[in-house]
């Protein structure tokens, strides 16, 4: 074809011109354009020498009529050639039905945009063609026809785009290397041309994005590559199509393929940092759902960009913050320390919004964070937690309208393994009940995590960090009170008597209520003092033992002795001697180590005395009892045989010294100071219902295996002489109640 570029082998990189043809086209001119016998001939020979002067032939017929305008002449050749030869059934007829084909397209030049209708299709067909030859002169007729009609050829862009997506993986290499000739020469025109219809073209390339052929993924790529750097299209109008497909190919098993998308996405993001100029909101949708990839390069690269685009695009992005968060947080604890680094970057920048910003969701946000706080991962924990106490801050009112979602989550996440996400969530939670409204829900709540047998478990592995904490935080004062009013009404005399020893073993050994158990030994003088004895008294009756410990706390020594006469009237079950049995325990170490002092004086505390022989008198001979009983042999015998009628039970005085002269000024801290009338016979009413309750499970377990005591599973009463330091930011003095605390471990 005379002027015509024919790929003439699939190994020759370059265009090259057709050989002149040889015979002249004497036929033309006489016969009105008319083919000879030999021409038709040569269009289907198996030899290809022969189809391209068959073809030049043509062009030279097509280029006469063209001149002289016959267009229905040149109509009639183009149907012949593709009824008889492009549609043929012999493979060689198909050749060289398209070389001709290619031959009229040149021949007509500048007249070829009418008939390129019929024209075009047949080429683009024969692209499925079985035969992989047949696909090649395709190729090659195609190049040829394109070269020529330049912005003509604009029309057929999405069918020759298609045609080209599924021949780029074709099978064999030949075609491939003309498919990729065509290609360029289809890029040329593309970004040459001012009628090219990109917003035609975005869905179709979007639909193909989904393909996993490593050839179709670099054919994809490579187009919007090249569209990208066409000045005269903006591409980031249209990223929020494509960047989900070139997402995906950052996880190809191809290297190639993963460093070609990654560049690309690269200058993309190089672009809008420059340029600011992107749906931010959609394209970090898109993001969001790729930061849950299993791969990591996805997985990082999506976090790459949420935090670029928090950074240019802080404002734009508030009603987003909640799925960006939720697609942060989790990438904290990533194993990946790349993916893990960017995250807590992108996490920063995040919480640092800027002063008086409106318009962030709190209640998305705090449903992302409840969800987070449920995380295996310390890491995230943490920072849900730091989400929280900055939300707090910012938004107090909008977060405690949401404590309904936010609350079972925070106690959820009490039962952490790590201590650090323990004590996190007891400051949030203390940050909360600073607001009295909200105070008493959360410690009911509080409370009702310790039931059942999950809330056994973490009332024994954690219930004395978890109060101590809030003790520190809130008040001891406040903090028992709470839980005592609490307590006092509690219907459950199981759980009743089992968080009561609990408290009550914090109350005697936590530095962080020193103070609060300053108050309560100056009960008998102290009216306020008295006032926290009585409301703890009437929650702490549901445990013998426990009492027991409050009154020699408060040293309320008669009374003591009068509850340990109580116990004659009551059923002594296993339950009340084993808290009787710790009682002794406790008595031996550091806490009480006041009253074993006061012992060496039975004149002035012979209600101590009696309450002490008295607990003797109730234990079975077992270690408690010898331990107790040599305790006793020490108090100084002289001393208590002077004693006379005051040690009977009914008018011994507590008696409270000066430590300056000695003196002693008797006080009877019964009389004088309260009622205890009432608080003993609730003492007894509860003791019934204590004894009825472990009647009733005996009976229940008679047929099972020796029941064990109920606070043995609840509590752990080892007591090792190691000292324990505070939660509180004091360390504890040497010899003091607190040094104690942790060694009662729950």
């Amino acid at each position: 074809m005379s002027g015509s570029f024919i790929l003439h082998s699939p190994k020759q990189a370059e265009k090259f011109d057709a050989p002149q043809c040889q015979r002249t086209v004497t036929a033309s001119s006489s016969t009105g354009g008319k083919f000879n016998l030999s021409v038709v001939r040569s269009i289907g020979d198996k030899l290809y020498e022969k189809r391209k002067t068959a073809a030049l032939e043509v062009e030279q017929v097509v280029k006469l009529l063209a001149s002289q305008g016959n267009t229905k002449r040149v109509g009639a050749i183009i149907d012949k050639l593709v009824e008889d030869f492009a549609f043929s059934s012999q493979a060689n007829y198909r050749k060289g039905g398209l070389l001709c084909l290619a031959a009229t397209a040149v021949g007509l030049a500048d007249h070829n945009a009418e008939f390129l209708p019929r024209i075009v299709p047949p080429v683009i067909n024969s692209f499925t063609d079985q035969d992989s030859r047949v696909r090649y002169y395709a190729c090659e007729a195609l190049y040829n026809i394109a070269k020529v009609a330049r912005e003509a050829f604009i029309v057929f862009f999405n069918d020759v785009f298609d045609a080209l997506f599924r021949l780029c993986a074709d099978s064999e290499p030949n075609v491939q290397n003309a498919a990729q000739f065509l290609d360029n020469l289809i890029k040329d025109i593309v970004t040459a041309s001012p009628t090219f219809d990109i917003d035609a073209f975005i869905p179709r390339l979007k639909e193909y994005l989904t393909v996993v052929n490593p050839y179709k993924r670099q054919f994809l790529i490579n187009w919007i590559t090249v569209l990208a750097s066409v000045p005269d299209i903006d591409m980031l109008v249209y990223l929020p199509e494509l960047l989900g497909g070139l997402m995906t190919m950052l996880s190809d098993s191809n290297r190639e393929i993963r460093q070609s998308a990654g560049k690309a996405l690269q200058e993309f993001l190089i672009e809008i940092q420059s340029s600011r100029n992107a749906d931010y909101g959609s394209l970090a949708e898109i993001l969001v759902s790729c930061a849950s990839s299993a791969d990591e390069g996805t997985r990082l690269t999506a976090i790459r960009w949420l935090k670029e685009f928090v950074v240019v695009a802080k404002e734009q992005l508030l009603p987003h913050y909640a799925a960006i968060l939720g697609a942060v947080l989790p990438c904290i604890s990533h194993p990946n320390h790349d993916i893990c680094m960017m995250a807590r970057q992108a996490n920063n920048e995040l919480l640092h919004l800027p002063d008086g910003q409106y318009g962030i969701d709190t209640k998305a946000i705090l449903a992302v964070i409840s969800s987070e706080l449920g995380s295996e991962q310390e890491p995230t924990r943490l920072e849900a937690l730091h989400w929280v106490n900055s939300l707090l801050s910012r938004s107090r009112p909008e977060v405690l309208d949401q404590l309904s979602v936010l609350l079972p989550a925070l106690f959820d996440a009490l039962s952490a393994p790590s201590d650090r996400v323990v004590l996190e969530a007891l400051s949030v939670q203390a940050s909360i009940a600073g607001d009295q409204a909200h105070f008493l829900r959360l410690v009911k709540q509080l409370m009702d995590r310790f039931r059942g047998p999950a809330g056994a478990r973490l009332l024994q592995r954690r219930g004395s960090l978890i109060v101590r904490r809030l003790a520190a935080l809130l008040g001891g004062q406040q903090v028992f009170r709470a839980l005592a009013g609490i307590l006092e009404a509690e219907a459950d005399i199981k759980f009743a008597s089992a968080m009561v020893q609990a408290l009550n073993l914090i109350l005697l050994t936590a530095p962080e209520v020193k103070e609060f158990r300053g108050l309560l030994a100056q009960a008998g003088s102290d009216p306020q003092g008295g006032e926290l004895f009585t409301a703890l008294y009437r929650s702490w009756s549901h445990s013998a033992g426990a009492l027991l410990s409050l009154c020699f706390l408060a040293q309320a020594y008669s009374h003591a002795s009068d509850l340990i006469h109580v116990f004659a009237t009551l059923p002594m079950g296993v339950e009340v001697l084993v808290q009787i049995d710790r009682l002794v325990q406790l008595l031996e170490t550091p806490i009480f180590t006041y009253l074993r002092l006061q012992l060496l004086q039975p004149a002035r505390y012979p209600a101590l005395v009696r309450s002490m022989y008295g607990l003797l008198m109730l234990l079975p001979q077992s270690d408690a009892f010898k331990t107790l009983h040599a305790r006793l042999h020490s108090v100084p015998t002289m001393a208590m045989l002077k004693l006379d009628g005051s040690f009977n039970a009914g008018d011994d005085a507590d008696l409270q010294h000066t430590p300056s002269n000695g003196a002693t000024t008797p006080r009877d801290f019964g009389k004088d100071c309260l009622d205890f009338a009432p608080l003993l016979q609730l003492f007894h009413e509860r003791q019934e219902l204590q004894a009825a309750d472990e009647e009733k499970r005996r009976g229940t377990e008679a047929d099972e295996q020796a029941p064990q005591p109920f606070l043995r599973p609840m509590v752990n009463w080892d007591l090792p002489d190691v000292n324990t330091p505070s939660l509180t930011s004091q360390p504890p003095r040497r010899g003091s109640s607190g040094s104690f605390a942790q060694r009662l471990t729950f």
